[in-house]
């Protein structure tokens, strides 16, 4: 199987991205689509745990992978009003943080630290709680048994053509962009998935 980059070009035109940092950016996910393809060629003819070049793919694919899918899960939840309408999220965001407000306050926060990665907001399937957290690089610091509901890419190529090192106009940008539409969809999806919990065996 190969996989195809997708066409995010109708967020050409959105309020606080330019033209160029969105095309800068597609031809970067478009590299990790590639690379994702290749890896997975490679994969093909190597099974053998001991040797270093099999261990060194199976490595990186987690890498590229990632790369991949987060940058369509970010593109995704982008293009929309930024405003979350009544719904099952809507009212889990007021029940578990207070009100959208405080929800927003955190997640800016987390996206606001130094350093690259992604602010995600999660559903935890063992529990029903919404979860603002922080991905390290692309393979590192996701949580498990948890959905991703919004995400924000902060790896300095997602502002710096625009915005320089002032990462906050372009938090801002991003909020106001939201697709909220979308990330209710994602997490009515999350909500379906049924977690067993762990049975304990012996003492």
């Amino acid at each position: 199987m190969e996989y195809k980059a997708k066409d995010f070009t109708h967020l050409i035109g959105m309020k606080g991205f330019s033209k160029q940092l969105l095309e800068n950016h597609f031809k970067l996910y478009e590299g990790y689509v590639e690379n994702t393809n290749k890896v997975l060629k490679l994969f093909s003819g190597k099974s053998d745990p001991k040797d270093p070049g099999f261990a060194e793919t199976t490595r990186r694919f987690g890498w590229e992978w990632n790369g991949m899918r987060l940058h369509e899960y970010y593109f995704d939840n982008l293009g929309g009003n930024g405003q979350l309408k009544h719904s099952p999220l809507f009212n889990e965001i007021q029940k578990q943080f207070g009100d959208i407000e405080k929800w927003q306050e955190s997640f800016k926060a987390i996206g606001g630290m130094r350093g690259i990665g992604w602010a995600v907001l999660y559903l935890d399937h063992f529990t029903g709680l919404l979860c603002n957290a922080w991905i390290n690089e692309h393979d590192t610091g996701h949580l498990s048994g948890c959905s991703p509901i919004l995400i924000m890419d902060v790896f300095e190529h997602a502002f710096m053509i625009d915005y320089g090192i002032k990462k906050d106009g372009y938090i801002d940008a991003f909020i106001q962009n939201a697709n909220w539409d979308l990330a209710v969809d994602r997490f009515r999806n999350a909500q379906k998935f049924e977690v067993a919990e762990p049975q304990l065996v012996g003492k």
